[in-house]
């Protein structure tokens, strides 16, 4: 039987998975399917960890994420098509959930779809090897759980990693006698510990814009941010400013290139993430900045190189969920053999095209439409539930405009669901307010509300 190794359990792997139960579902024969996740549970970043650096395997951290960490994009933008949000909580919800929220939901989604029972967990892909001659992967695992390291053979193997666990640090010259903390956003756990403190943010982009909204929330007494060439220009707070380049910092000051300076307690790297695949053999790996339509995967997911290997989820996101799901479903489709792919100079002339396209974007609304107009051609290719990307694409539009209008007020928006048609139920706390991220007290609250009313 055909053989299929999935390295990662988060989003893009518990969507590959859902992928090809789908097809069994319909009474088609599928491959054999081996998950690895070096995690002890699934839901990749979304299974928050409160550790650092090394987890308890001396494994790298996988998990950027952090307590009180809220969506900062709308549900209805990554809503699976076959599973929504009314249909796993029972009741409508408000737009910007907590991250414990979302983890559950997409759990939800592939706990019904019975999967669990192929992912290996406490197991970390070490090395990833093809044998040119019989055509077959080997991929070496250490098993944590076991304390055993072993070796099997695939036909396929599907990298769903992601691309947001390994940090891009930068050097900046005095680093090494600042007498306050430097992290990284990928080690940033719980905004409390910066609470009257004053902190300079590195960086301006989506990590740096909410971690620095949630040190605000939870009581920071002054942030600085600074941008290398455009300022994040929101209505920031009277204690929030936006400062151009870092150029050094002293023992307790950060030096910005306008010419002013400001004494700070820690720094906060918000600088991004590399595409990191040391597991991979160096004539497999990927290698790519961050951008919409990276070189050398066909169809964004099909390594040229070698069509029986896959790489889901590496692109710079507006769509997530339902992103990968259109990718996890044209995957199996081609493993099935249900899409033939072209021969690989066509490959290399289509990937070139869209990044051609890529480099002409100009502005948000452009880079929104293009990955729609993406995931659009995905679905058409298979049998994955078919949606409106227009009105997904009008609900991101939607999303920049209210976060211009009100940088700490955004959350509190509501939109309509682009799968039921139903509106989602405004919060019953304004998020600069909502101090308790639990799913408990998330759900616990709502149910009072409607207990009250």
């Amino acid at each position: 039987m055909t053989r299929i190794a999935i390295i990662g359990a988060g989003p893009s792997g518990m969507a590959q998975l859902r992928a090809f139960q789908s097809a069994k579902a319909k009474g088609q024969s599928v491959p054999e399917i081996v998950c690895f996740e070096k995690q002890n549970d699934w839901g990749g970043l979304w299974n928050y960890t409160w550790r650092t650096g090394m987890d308890q395997n001396g494994e790298p951290v996988h998990g950027s994420m952090y307590r009180y960490l809220w969506s900062n994009g709308p549900k209805e933008a990554l809503e699976f098509a076959d599973y929504t949000f009314d249909e796993h909580f029972k009741k409508p919800i408000a737009s910007y959930p907590p991250r414990a929220v979302l983890w559950d939901y997409i759990k939800g989604r592939a706990d019904k779809a019975g999967v669990k029972h192929q992912v290996r967990f406490n197991s970390a892909v070490k090395n990833v090897e093809f044998d040119q001659q019989d055509r077959m992967f080997t991929v070496t695992v250490d098993d944590h759980q076991k304390n055993e390291t072993y070796a099997e053979q695939f036909d396929y193997v599907i990298v769903a990693s992601g691309h947001f666990s390994t940090p891009r640090v930068p050097e900046y010259e005095g680093f090494n006698i600042f007498n306050g903390r430097i992290l990284h956003a990928h080690d940033f756990r719980d905004a409390v510990e910066f609470k009257n403190k004053t902190i300079l943010i590195v960086g301006s982009s989506y990590s740096a814009e909410d971690v620095g909204s949630q040190c605000y929330k939870y009581g920071a007494k002054q942030i600085y941010s600074c941008y290398r060439s455009q300022p994040m220009g929101y209505k920031w707070p009277k204690n929030w400013t936006e400062k151009k380049q870092l150029l050094h910092v002293d023992e307790n000051s950060a030096y910005f290139a306008d010419g002013t300076s400001a004494k700070v307690d820690a720094i906060i790297l918000c600088t991004g993430y590399l595409h990191h695949f040391p597991y991979m053999a160096e004539d497999l790996r990927l290698e790519t900045h961050n951008c919409l339509y990276p070189d050398g995967l066909y169809q964004g997911v099909v390594w040229q190189k070698n069509p029986q290997l896959f790489y889901l989820g590496m692109q710079d996101q507006w769509y997530t969920f339902n992103m990968f799901d259109a990718q996890a479903w044209y995957v199996r489709d081609i493993v099935m053999g249900k899409i033939a792919l072209p021969q690989q100079d066509e490959m290399t002339s289509h990937t070139a095209q869209w990044i051609k396209r890529e480099q002409s974007l100009k502005n948000s609304e452009q880079m929104v439409k293009f990955q729609g107009e993406y995931v659009k051609q995905l679905i058409a290719q298979t049998d994955y539930p078919s949606f409106n990307i227009d009105a997904v694409n009008e609900v991101f539009m939607q999303w920049k405009k209210h976060k211009k209008e009100n940088i700490m007020g955004f959350r509190d928006k509501v939109y309509r669901s682009v799968m039921t048609g139903k509106m989602s139920k405004q919060h019953h706390t304004p998020w600069l307010y909502a101090l308790d991220d639990s799913i408990e007290s998330y759900l616990e609250n709502e149910n009072h509300e409607q207990e009250a009313m």
